[in-house]
């Protein structure tokens, strides 16, 4: 798969392109402004005229960018419906109808109706949420219609509409460049480079790559300086950014992790249980048994067998995960995106907007022959330049070159109008105590040099104080190499002019780089009062036998947050990577600042290398520069396939493809509307530790779901074992629980359980650990030894009455001994949820009142239903004796020693083991 400006868009040849235009072999880029207008049957001056424009948008359509449709609430419901479990549970409710126990049929209905109902709410709620986030207000764009210009919708764009683009504005559709002056625009948000680019209304070649059409302008990109009029070439889905989006439908979303296991827990579950009923259907044929009983025993051991709560509280779980996300500044696009936070084993992030601030920064400064620091971040005036012993300083100097010839505009609140870097040169101004807009205003300009790529600089010509009396003042700014080539002289430490000292300013650069600095020239000339009317003629010719003033790093600064939760995620044992558009070496030095792992490269580095290379190399690769869509989306496919839970942030429309193939994808909210439509959760604060966090609940959510696994898989075990021992002992007739038993445990009993385990607060130094192994799975050896150990448990516990209780004649009629089973199985479900909600620490350590307090009313539940005559009715119970209660009471003493002791053990283990490894 090509990079997409790898995707030739031309202009001339057979047949259309589908833009209104002849398709062709001809990019767009290549061709001449004048003929790029001319193919697309329009005109520089007056632009398309309005039957024109509307018979072209009937041909190719609103200038807009699609995606797939949402699936409806049926299309959810029935995929809710379709769930095994679910499926398990209408056969249960079918069966109950053929023997006539309506009421079990019913029951169970309402269960599988309130597991769908749910399921499909929360999943329609977390959708609402992101569609809402993602709607943008639509950017309106001056076009020349008709020989006159209009406010028009973007929209309403077509091919062959004449644009007027200034600094300020988005850029609407991709359009060819018909004059630009002075013009730049910021194409981080498609190309990953932070810095802007330099636009010309030239040609450029054929094979130009994306980054490099000067001659071109993209969707969604914005204007940082100077002005232009372009012609429209794309619009919709054929521009740059729509064709990333397409790229989006190459790339399938899996299941997450949870979803798989629970999948595969659920099918043993099921061959579990139906296996329990054959067996005890085939023994019940062997005595002889009527249909009708063993559909009906059939029934009570299915009932027993499936874990009819296991959707409804994951669900429930997810939910509450999903809200707290929210109170976070984080939307979750599905329910199921919750518990894969938590198994996120790497981060792939890009740099800019995510990491770094996207906004230009003054970090350090080299004048007068000293070094100084910058303080202060992004584009608040808060901060200073600092000489080496920390004291500030102000140069008056200086700050004329940083205001004057500079065209950005930056309020107090930090909104910025203009090129990005001139901005951070506004800001250091400010930082000096030098208000720019002031100073350009006493001192405007005479005659200018317009800053251009060929060139590489900008001056401008003023009238300053200069040493008690006015002077004509050339003021310069433009790249090191360039001016330094022009200077014949310096600004020594005591303000006198010396000789350049080319080789320490080259030091100076070096410095910068290796720290991931962008660097600036500052210089001026003082020129006599009669060259003025020769600089207002031919300004160019007197850009030469200048004086260096210094030299600025720059750099887009680290979001003050990003480096501690880079920290927290190490600690965490999760692998952040940085992939940009930015240089190798620019980026790995803000990778190094960030306390990422070694290795740096390119993207022409990473493409030369074959997959197998690049696995063998990537547990020492940490920041990749230079990259392209299909790049990242490689790394992405890479550490997939070597079972990495991988989590790709990002507020570019580049990003979007590697963000939708990630396991968790991770837009910000101030990103681009392609890349929140492709992402699994959405940061609203654009805050890089919000993810951290998020990973956080995660895990929390998970840890949870693993407790009720254990508390309900042992419950399941417990009463499995009790119908097929009572069956194939011919204890209790056979039949050790009623269904109507079974279900009133499972509605009134066990959901105050789960609740329980719900509220339980999250125990510390969760992300003190590492990633849990996707690999393996809920359903572990550890995890099977628990259940069936604590499951094995409470089945001796329960079968002891059934064995050894008051003998009686069982029939249908109630029976003490069966009344004591079912109480100490529903006991037994109260003390497990309150041991097994942790491990392997303790149950019965603090906090315990938050989980109490759940508890007491099913205990309540419990003994009401032996006692009042109704329940006794309904689920065929009957009092007890006090003797009776207090055995039932003793036999779940040996479910806590049996629980806890087993804990002590591990935890024993455990540090053994951390002890050796120490």
């Amino acid at each position: 798969m090509g990079e997409p400006s790898d995707i030739v868009r031309t202009a001339d040849g057979q047949g259309t392109s589908g833009s209104g235009a002849p398709a062709a072999s001809v990019p767009w880029w290549s061709l001449d402004g004048a003929e790029a207008v001319a193919r697309l049957g329009s005109s520089v001056d007056v632009g398309l005229s309005d039957a024109q424009a509307a018979a072209k948008l009937a041909e190719v359509g609103p200038n807009e960018l699609t995606s797939a449709p949402p699936p409806s609430a049926i299309k959810i419901a029935l995929a809710q419906i379709g769930e095994l479990m679910t499926l398990m549970l209408i056969a249960v409710a079918i069966v109950s109808v053929v023997i006539g126990q309506i009421s079990t049929a019913i029951v169970v209905g309402i269960l599988v109706a309130f597991n769908v109902v749910q399921g499909t709410r929360q999943e329609l709620k977390a959708r609402r949420s992101v569609d809402a986030l993602a709607k943008l207000q639509t950017p309106k764009a001056r076009v020349l219609r008709g020989g006159s210009i209009r406010l028009l919708e973007a929209t309403a764009l077509v091919p062959g509409d004449i644009l007027e683009l200034e600094s300020g504005d988005l850029v609407p559709a991709d359009a060819r460049l018909l004059r630009a002056s002075s013009f730049e625009t910021q194409e981080a948000a498609l190309t990953g480079e932070s810095a802007p680019i330099a636009k010309h209304a030239s040609a450029d070649r054929e094979d130009a790559a994306l980054a490099d059409r000067a001659g071109m302008v993209f969707q969604n990109t914005s204007v940082t300086r100077g002005t232009a009029r372009a012609v429209v070439v794309e619009t919709g889905m054929r521009t740059e950014v729509g064709r990333i989006a397409d790229l989006l439908g190459t790339v399938d979303s899996g299941r997450s992790p949870l979803q798989r296991e629970l999948d595969s827990l659920t099918k043993v579950l099921g061959g579990v249980a139906w296996g329990a009923v054959v067996v005890i259907i085939l023994i019940g044929i062997s005595r002889g048994e009527s249909v009708e009983e063993l559909l009906f025993l059939g029934t009570a051991v299915a009932i027993s067998a499936i874990p009819t709560g296991l959707p409804t509280f994951v669900q429930s779980l997810l939910s509450w995960g999903a809200s707290k996300l929210a109170e976070s500044r984080a939307i979750v696009a599905s329910l199921a995106d919750v518990e894969t936070l938590g198994a996120t084993s790497a981060i792939c992030s890009d740099k800019t907007g995510t990491l770094t601030l996207n906004a230009m920064t003054v970090r350090a400064v080299w004048a007068r022959e000293r070094h100084f620091t910058v303080t202060g971040e992004g584009y608040s005036f808060d901060g200073t330049m600092l000489a080496p012993a920390g004291e500030p300083v102000g140069d008056v100097r200086l700050a004329d070159a940083i205001c004057l010839p500079n065209d950005a505009t930056v309020s107090v609140d930090g909104d910025v109008v203009g090129d990005p870097t001139e901005a951070a040169l506004i800001v250091l101004a400010a930082k000096l105590g030098v208000d720019a807009d002031e100073t350009r205003r006493l001192h405007p300009r005479i005659a200018e040099v317009p800053f251009d790529s060929d060139y590489k600089f900008m001056a401008t010509f003023h009238r300053l104080e200069l040493e008690g009396r006015e002077r004509f003042v050339e003021v310069v700014k433009g790249g090191p190499d360039v001016l330094l080539a022009r200077c014949t002289g310096m600004v020594g430490a005591d303000g006198s002019v010396l000789p350049v000292d080319t080789a320490a300013a080259e030091e100076v650069l070096a410095e910068f780089s290796r720290e991931g600095l962008r660097t600036l020239a500052l210089a001026l000339r003082v020129l006599e009062d009669a060259d003025e009317p020769a600089v207002v003629a031919d300004p160019m010719s007197f850009v030469d036998d200048l004086v260096l003033v210094g030299i600025v790093g720059i750099v887009d600064p680290l979001r003050p947050e990003a480096k501690l939760a880079v920290e927290i995620a190490d600690r965490a044992g999760i692998e952040v990577r940085m992939i940009t558009g930015d240089h190798a070496i620019t980026a790995g030095a803000i990778g190094a600042e960030l306390g990422l792992g070694a290795g740096a490269i390119s993207g022409a580095e990473l493409q030369a290398m074959s997959d197998e290379e690049l696995d063998a190399r990537l547990p020492n690769l940490h920041v990749f520069g230079r990259v392209t869509p299909q790049d990242k989306l490689r790394l992405v496919q890479r550490l997939q396939s070597h079972g990495e839970i991988v989590a790709m942030t990002g507020d570019a429309v580049n990003d979007a493809a590697a963000i939708k193939q990630a396991d968790v994808g991770v837009a910000m909210g101030s990103g681009s509307e392609v890349t929140k439509q492709a992402a699994r959760l959405v940061l609203t604060d654009d805050d890089f530790s919000t993810l951290v966090h998020a990973v956080e609940l995660g895990r929390v959510v998970y840890a949870k779901i693993v407790a009720y696994l254990r508390f309900q898989m042992s419950q399941l075990f417990s009463l499995i074992l009790l119908f097929l021992a009572a069956s194939a002992f011919a204890v209790a007739d056979g039949v050790a629980l009623f269904p109507s038993m079974v279900l009133f445990l499972n509605f009134f009993v066990t959901l105050f359980a789960v609740l329980a385990i719900a509220a339980d607060p999250a125990p510390p130094g969760v992300m003190d650990l590492p990633p849990r192994d996707p690999k393996r799975g809920v359903a572990n050896r550890d995890a099977v030894g628990e259940w069936l150990l604590y499951g094995a448990t409470v089945f001796v516990v329960s079968w002891i009455p059934l064995v050894w209780g008051p003998d009686e004649p069982r029939s249908d009629a109630p029976s003490h001994a069966t009344t004591m089973a079912y109480v100490v199985v529903g006991l037994g479900t109260v003390l497990s949820a309150l041991l097994m909600r942790r491990s392997p620490a303790s149950g019965l350590l603090p906090p315990i009142a938050q989980v109490a307090k759940f508890l007491v009313w099913p205990v309540v539940i419990i003994v009401l239903s032996t006692e009042l005559g109704f329940l006794q009715r309904l689920l065929m119970t009957t009092s007890l004796t006090g003797d009776q209660w207090l055995v039932c009471l003793a036999l779940l003493v040996v479910v806590l020693v049996v629980v806890e002791g087993d804990k002590w053990i591990r935890r024993r283990r455990i540090a053994r083991r951390d002890a050796v490894g120490a």
